[in-house]
This record gives structure tokens, sequence and C-alpha cells, in this order.
């Protein structure tokens, strides 16, 4: 609506066009600069939010990895050397109104970098729903770290390896899936499924000693309530893992939807497997040339093979007689 004084009623329409004008311009020009000037995207601050948030999580499982289950020489648990992890996924439990918001903001927007016309915005949320309720576990593992005790016992020591094994697999897996969204790149298979693999491994060692542990409870020469703390860790680490396992298969669900790029080959990483040993390779090259024997013409084709490789390997002939050799 533009509003025209009653006195100037012989220039309504100028006076009009005039306000029209410069609302149309200052519009225009609002446009210009949250598009292109200094652009303001919902969707790139989701997609931010979301590999952040597995970043976090990610940091605190390696964190409770290294410091939980550390064991001095005299039998201490040692005190943590930083703590700064233990708050990591808090800001991950109260992010659902945030990603709701752009979320809806997003589906507004026209396509923009790498972000299509119809990109799957639902699925963000539905990761984000994920990596809650992987910070509801992580809660709980907060609380035990905070009233671990100061001498640990027989059978914490023993599922040990097993605990710290699942918190570091499991905050390798974070870090591919988080570095996977940030490029917007085909989560690497084998980087993350060997990760996941090794997890699941450690939940199969911690349920063999759990089992070799039912033995000394049926004879009461383990008391319950010693090691319930310790396989209530264990328990919910593999609520953690089971949890991953279900963001992993989320985020190659939003790599298929959103189109992502596939992966350049690059270096393999300290946290990334190695390259088989030479020894396993192949040889280098190989010559096969067939000869005939001129002193024994019937005796059929000799084929002479000579095999030039590196190392300790040294050339060598061999000579093979297909038919059989008449003395």
């Amino acid at each position: 609506m533009v509003t025209v004084s009653g006195y100037r009623v012989d220039k309504i329409l100028e006076l009009a066009h005039q306000r029209l004008s410069t609302i149309l311009i200052g519009a225009a020009t609002c446009m210009i600069v949250s598009l292109i000037v200094c652009p303001v995207w919902a969707g790139e601050d989701l997609h931010k939010l979301i590999y952040t948030h597995l970043e976090k999580l990610s940091n605190f499982l390696e964190g409770f990895g290294n410091e939980h289950f550390i064991f001095s020489e005299n039998d201490e648990i040692v005190k943590a050397s930083n703590e700064g992890f233990l708050g990591a996924y808090k800001t991950v439990l109260n992010s659902k109104a945030t990603e709701e918001a752009l979320a809806n903001f997003a589906w507004w927007e026209p396509g923009h970098g790498s972000f299509r016309l119809r990109h799957p915005w639902k699925q963000y949320l539905k990761i984000g729903v994920l990596a809650r309720e992987c910070a509801c576990h992580l809660q709980a593992l907060s609380g035990y770290f905070n009233s671990k005790p100061q001498v640990p016992s027989e059978f914490q020591k023993k599922i040990e390896e097993a605990c710290t094994k699942m918190c570091i697999e499991s905050s390798e897996v974070l870090k591919e899936l988080a570095f996977s969204i940030k490029t917007m790149t085909q989560p690497s298979s084998s980087a993350a499924e060997i990760h996941l693999r090794h997890s699941k491994a450690a939940v199969d060692d911690f349920k063999s000693i759990l089992a070799s542990t039912e033995t000394l409870l049926l004879s009461n020469k383990l008391d319950l309530l010693e090691i319930f703390p310790a396989i209530t860790v264990a328990s919910v680490l593999i609520n953690v893992i089971n949890c991953i396992d279900k963001i992993s298969e989320s985020v190659e669900d939003l790599s298929v939807q959103a189109h992502f790029k596939k992966a350049k080959n690059k270096e393999f990483s300290s946290s990334s497997p190695e390259k088989p040993p030479p020894q396993h390779q192949l040889l280098h090259r190989g010559i096969v040339k067939p000869v005939v024997d001129v002193d024994d013409a019937g005796g059929g084709d000799f084929v002479v093979i000579e095999i030039c490789g590196g190392g300790a390997a040294a050339a060598g002939k061999a000579e093979v007689n297909p038919a059989v050799v008449k003395k």
C-alpha cells in the first residue's frame, strides 16, 4: 500500500511511481547483497552443522578411550590430563530446533553451489536424529567417567584392550563419515568398513571375556557388584557402535541421493589401512621362450623360464618338458 497525502492529488500517479520505485530498488539491493555479495544460505549452515556434530562425537569417543582405560604401574587409574572432550556432545543434544529451522529455510532456497534444487535436506535431519541418539549414549559414558573407581578391578584390566579398541575404532568411523559429508564425496567404504569391522570384533572379544567370567560368578569367586560398572560401560559402548552403524548407512544413502562425487585416490594416512608388503605382490617381470633340444628332437619342446626379480631372489632358469623324455 502506498499512502498519498490529500493536498497532492494532482501528482498522485507520479508520487506513487516514485515510492514504488524506491521500494523495488531497495528490495533488489537486498536480494543482490544476500545472493551475490554476501550470500547466507541455510542449506550450507545445515550441512556444516551435521558434519560438525559427527566430529564432536568422534572427539569424545577418542578422548574417552584414551583417558578412561589408562592404568599406571601401581594399578591406579591415571587422572585425565585433558577433560575438554567431555562437553563436546552437549551441543549435539540441543540441536533439534536449529536443524529443523535450517531445513525449512533450505527447502525454499534455489539451487546453489554443490546443492541442487531438490537436495535431500530430510536426510540431513535423519542423520541429526541418529547423532542425538548417539550423544545420549555418550552422556551416560560421561557420568561413568566422572565416577570411575580409584583402583581398577581385575575384570576391568581384562576388558581394557577391547573397550579401548571399541572407542578408537568407532571414533575413526565417525571421522570418515564427517569427512565424507564435509567434502561431499562418497564415503570411503574400505576405510569406514574396516574400522567398523574392527569395532565389532572388539565387541566379540568383550563377549568372550564375559563368557569366561560367568564360571567365576557361578562359583562365587568374583563379586558381581565389583564388575557391574565395567560391564555397564562396555554395554553402552556396544549401543554406540550399533548407532554408528546406522549413521554410516544414512550417510551412504545421503551420498547416493545428493550425488556425491567419487573420492579421488589419495595416499594412505596413519589411520588408513596400510598397503600390503612387497613380498605379497607379484613378480616384477618374467620371460618365457620355447626352445628345441637339437640332440633329442623327439623329446618334445622345452620351455625355459627366466625370472628377473630384485631383492634376495636371484635370476634363475627352469626347464619344463611337457612330454615324457625318452632316455
